[in-house]
Order: C-alpha cells, then sequence, then structure tokens
C-alpha cells in the first residue's frame, strides 16, 4: 500500500506569492509535488465559494497566498483576503472539515525558498490529517 499522498490547491498571487513560486522552480528548490498552483490577480479575489469547490473536486487542502501586509498592488486585497479565509474557516467547521485543512500566507516575490519550505509544511500537514471527508462525497 502506498502512502497517502495529499491534493493541495494553492490560490497565488500573481503580483507576489506566484512569482516566489516561479522562483522555487527556477532556482531548483525542492518540495512536495503535491501542489497545483492556480494563478489569481490577488489572493483577496478568492471567495469562499473558490476553496470550498477546491475541497468539494477532491482537495484535501487549500492555502491561498499572497502579498505581505502593506504590499499589496490592490492596496487592501490581502485584507479582503484574511475576510475571505475566516468566512471559509467558519463554513469548514460546520461541514466538520478540519481546520488545519486551510491556510493562509504571506509570500514575496522574492522568497521562493519561504514557498519552498510552506509546501513542504503544509503537505506534511494534511499527510498527517489524512484525506479530506469532503471530497469522499
Amino acid at each position: 500500500m502506498t502512502a497517502f499522498q495529499p491534493r493541495i490547491v494553492v490560490f497565488a498571487c500573481n503580483w507576489c506569492s506566484y512569482a516566489g513560486a516561479d522562483l522555487a522552480g527556477v532556482s531548483r528548490m525542492q518540495y512536495p509535488p503535491t501542489t497545483r498552483v492556480i494563478r489569481v490577480m490577488c489572493s483577496g479575489r478568492v471567495q469562499p465559494g473558490f476553496i470550498l469547490e477546491a475541497f468539494n473536486h477532491g482537495a484535501d487542502g487549500v492555502l491561498i497566498t499572497g502579498c505581505h501586509p502593506g504590499d499589496c498592488h490592490y492596496i487592501s486585497g490581502n485584507d479582503n483576503a484574511v475576510v475571505a479565509v475566516e468566512k471559509t474557516e467558519q463554513l469548514l467547521k460546520l461541514l466538520g472539515i478540519e481546520s488545519g485543512r486551510l491556510r493562509l500566507e504571506w509570500i514575496s516575490a522574492a522568497e521562493g525558498a519561504r514557498f519552498a519550505r510552506i509546501m513542504t509544511e503544509f503537505t506534511e500537514q494534511i499527510q498527517a490529517l489524512g484525506p479530506s471527508s469532503l471530497g469522499a462525497v
């Protein structure tokens, strides 16, 4: 029997964290191949419905990454991301989904190593939780 390999969806801000992911890639930094990165113009654009849809389609974990506070290209986008994640955490709790399956991180374009480290940490966290029950229905 093979070890559980989680399916992780990453919503990455175009201006900072997607560039950080790109830096990790071109620098050949290693992290688990369990992630699928979706580029969004701003982390504040990620709505609770997007996150729930990812879980519904089989994601075991969802990570939203964006610009550091104060560096958002859309001024208050990351503030909107915080609100969306908080709302979604409440919805996930009602659905019986562990809060550790959703995470929000700030990653700049120059933080490729941080991106790789967070991907590794989050993958390990999701592996410890096991498969999501929401995607199994």
